[in-house]
């Protein structure tokens, strides 16, 4: 229990470390500025989002690829090149300092998989892999605090400001890099109930696609529908909370996330003591169906006067983290140990992963550039009802399917490796 304390506390270090370089410069408003009639913010999140999903489609191969005695150097390039991207942004004026954003998002995307190699494949994986993921809501809000904190208290500009907070991370960043390193191999019993997790190869990618690929297609489309309202809020937040009447208060990007983080984190860590595979699998399918509805059920409450801001940001971020988190710690973990796939969690995440992003890149040109004339608020609202409906309803159908898959392959007649 205590190395997974350790080993999951040092990867939730690490990866709100990597949003300390990738989220900072959203606590920003950019007051006034635009470019060909479009808000100056929007297309820095724009760059940003497609260089960080062409991370997550490289990542597809490279992740699933890479081999431990890399990861320690391979996370500092990355980090290293996403900071420097941010001096670039500070030194460039603007608006010819855009590109810099993508260049900075360019790498990031891979980070994830960097870090979790270090976690999967263990008896204690969904502990330190909650861990990991409470980083999503506490980091995102934690530096775009550190970032506002940095401009009110020590006037730093908004575009030096992102670059500054990258720079109180790094000492954090390399501890828990330190850490991750040092952590034992997987032993002998989670090899027995986890399998063994080894790169994969394109032979193996592709037979591993070809035994699952409806149970992925619907994972992607419901991956897709969180993170395109996930990532619309976490970008976003500033210019929600300011339709909302809470614009310029530092805290409020803290306020509804650390209890977020906790809760989350607490159900999520307990899908540790299901011992039995498919039972946890099925367990995960139920915490984000339980995810959707809680955020479609907020959003109605709040549109009918039911609910106050604080009470719908909060309860609608923590339905859509309830969802998301699994996917990120658990989802794959089990579904990997139901059906005793020799190969990564990093391949099949990618392939979500960049599927959400491309995704989130539509939607942000959709709200710009679609003739839509929604307050962002407004915007989110109509965004969780519509996608959480989705995503509710795949849900459904993707559990029936695993557990369908996992019972023909207990069956006397089925045939182990081409199911």
């Amino acid at each position: 229990m205590a190395i997974n304390l350790l080993a999951g506390s040092a990867a939730f270090l690490a990866y709100a470390s990597m949003y300390a370089f990738r989220k900072p410069f959203t606590a920003a408003s950019f007051e006034g500025m635009h470019v060909a009639g479009i808000d100056y913010k929007v297309w820095l999140v724009i760059a940003q989002v497609i260089g960080y999903m062409l991370s997550k489609v490289r990542g597809i191969t490279w992740i699933a690829e890479i081999q431990r005695q890399r990861r320690a150097r391979t996370l500092a390039g990355l980090i290293g090149f996403s900071w420097l991207a941010l001096l670039g942004f500070a030194l460039i004026p603007a608006p010819w300092n855009i590109p810099f954003l993508f260049l900075n998002g360019l790498p990031l995307g891979m980070v994830w998989g960097v870090i979790f190699g270090y976690l999967e494949g263990r008896r204690g994986t969904e502990m330190m892999g909650a861990l990991m993921c409470a980083s999503f809501i506490v980091g995102s809000g934690v530096v775009k605090t550190v970032g506002t904190w940095l401009m009110v208290r020590w006037h730093v500009s908004e575009f030096w400001m992102p670059f500054a907070t990258g720079m109180l991370f790094i000492a954090p960043l390399c501890l828990a890099t330190w850490i991750l390193e040092h952590l034992p191999a997987p032993d002998a019993a989670d090899i027995a109930a986890r399998n063994t997790r080894v790169p994969m190869d394109a032979a193996t990618r592709r037979a591993f696609l070809a035994r699952f690929l409806p149970g992925i297609a619907m994972i992607v489309m419901a991956y897709v529908a969180l993170t395109v309202t996930r990532d619309f809020r976490d970008n976003f937040a500033a210019e929600i909370w300011s339709d909302l009447g809470r614009g310029g208060d530092a805290s409020v990007f803290t306020e509804t996330e650390v209890p977020i983080a906790i809760a989350v984190l607490i159900l999520t860590a307990l899908t540790m003591f299901v011992r039995d595979n498919l039972k946890a699998l099925m367990l995960n399918h139920v915490l984000i169906f339980g995810g959707f509805a809680i955020a479609v059920l907020s959003t109605w409450m709040h549109g009918r006067g039911l609910l106050d801001p604080v009470g719908w940001i909060g309860l609608s971020g923590f339905g859509l983290y309830l969802a998301y988190v699994p996917y990120n710690a658990t989802f794959f973990e089990r579904m990997l140990a139901t059906f005793r796939v020799t190969g990564n969690v990093g391949f099949i995440m990618y392939i979500a992963d960049s599927s959400g992003y491309m995704g989130s890149v539509v939607v942000i040109l959709v709200k710009e550039f679609g003739g839509m004339h929604l307050s962002w608020a407004s915007f989110y609202a109509e965004t969780v009802m519509t996608l959480s409906g989705i995503g509710m309803l795949i849900t459904l159908v993707s559990a029936l399917y695993f557990h369908d898959k996992a019972r023909r392959a207990k069956a006397p007649s089925a045939v182990p490796a081409a199911a």
